[in-house]
């Protein structure tokens, strides 16, 4: 068998295509995997879930869910999106299951909202829908949190949504491009949220008032969630020198701090600067230069990994890989980096774990783009 992080020399997948594959910067063992595409022909999806009937709902960031529903059949879902804005990195984002969503048929999106009247920009949100059994259509219900800071021109808009088992909502977002919003506590830009469904701040906030978790961020577009241990990572797009991995504790201060330059948005600075933000909390790993664009990940989990389960899988936009990242028992370094699937299918996104234990992955190249299922192949 060949390993996921190692040679992938199996035969993948895509479609009825088989294509060799093979990466040799690593000699570890491991699963072999089969890659399949689940939705093509799509532009910019920017993030993937599974329901628990099998339906696979995408978005694109443009404006548009689309869906492959468990008996097959695929298609857009309407939804009422007449007010979104979408420009530069900004549109329809991150998407979130709710905890209960097998009886409520409720999810999350984070995505822009136009301003009212002649104001062309307004802020970006989180907001919920409720969606039909068939999967033929999405009913908009409540804002859960507005205020977050939009750019006119879109830049550093990210916005993820991880929908915790506890019930609460976890969203990674983006700094603007404005240099004080990241250590601006009253800012809710550059920071990871911490809310409850109806959007009040959740328990365990630094301060009980107020919906920030953590602060110093510049483009926090990945969230997720260890198995086994609670832990929540951040991954965050970096500028000319290192995104990075961030293990998110209550109140941590990640010290990204651009206003080194009065007034101008300063990208020579640190990602982390412990000089300039005493405490600041050092990353779990960093890309190093050149950055590679991290915009998501997740962590494999499930028997059919064998001992990759566990891992966590960062994708990478100008890489075009899976960044694999064997972390240390207590969570705050690095003990193997791999990569896997580079050059192979463009700019990878999204990464979402199925309840099958299949990796789901989103690429990220403006047309033709797809929704990739990459699983363990025991055979």
């Amino acid at each position: 068998m060949l390993g996921i992080g190692a040679a992938l020399g199996a035969a993948i997948m895509v479609g009825s295509v088989a294509v060799a594959c093979t990466d040799a910067a690593s000699d570890d063992a491991g699963p072999a995997v089969r890659v399949s595409t689940v939705l093509d022909g799509l532009a910019h999806p920017w993030d993937v879930v599974v329901a628990p009937d099998g339906a696979v709902l995408t978005g694109e960031r443009a404006g548009r869910f689309v869906v492959e529903r468990a008996d097959g059949t695929s298609g857009e879902v309407t939804a009422d999106l007449s007010d979104l804005f979408a420009a530069g990195e900004t549109g329809l984002m991150g998407i979130a299951l709710d905890r209960d969503f097998a009886a409520n048929r409720t999810l999350y999106t984070c995505q822009g909202h136009r301003g009212a009247g002649a104001a062309p920009v307004g802020d970006i949100r989180v907001v919920s829908w409720t969606v039909d059994d068939g999967w033929t259509t999405l009913t908009r219900g409540a804002d859960v949190l507005t205020g977050i800071p939009l750019a006119p021109s879109g830049r550093h808009g990210g916005c993820r949504v991880l929908a915790h088992p506890d019930g609460t909502l976890y969203i990674g977002t983006g700094d603007t491009a404005s240099p004080a919003v990241p250590q601006d506590r009253a800012s809710l830009g550059g920071k990871v949220l911490h809310v409850d469904t109806d959007g009040t701040p959740a328990a365990g906030n630094p301060d009980p008032a107020s919906p920030v978790f953590t602060l110093g961020h510049r483009n926090v577009q990945g969230l997720a969630l260890q198995p086994g241990t609670g832990r929540l990572y951040g991954i965050e797009q970096g500028t000319r020198v290192d995104d990075e991995v961030n293990l998110l504790t209550a109140g941590g201060n990640y010290g990204y701090r651009p206003d080194r330059a009065p007034g101008r948005y300063d990208e020579s600075v640190p990602m982390t600067d412990p000089d300039r933000v005493p405490g600041a909390i050092v990353a779990v790993w960093r890309s190093g230069d050149p950055t590679i664009a991290t915009p998501g990940g997740t962590f494999l989990d499930g028997p059919g990994w064998g001992e990759w389960s566990g891992v966590l899988v960062v994708t990478s936009q100008q890489a075009e890989k899976l960044v694999l990242l064997r972390l240390s028992d207590d969570g705050r370094y690095v003990a193997h980096e791999s990569s896997a699937l580079e050059r192979r299918f463009g700019r990878l996104r999204s990464a979402t774990l199925a309840p099958d234990g299949g990796l789901l992955i989103t690429t990220d190249n403006g047309s033709g783009d797809r929704v990739l299922r990459v699983a363990p192949d025991s055979g």
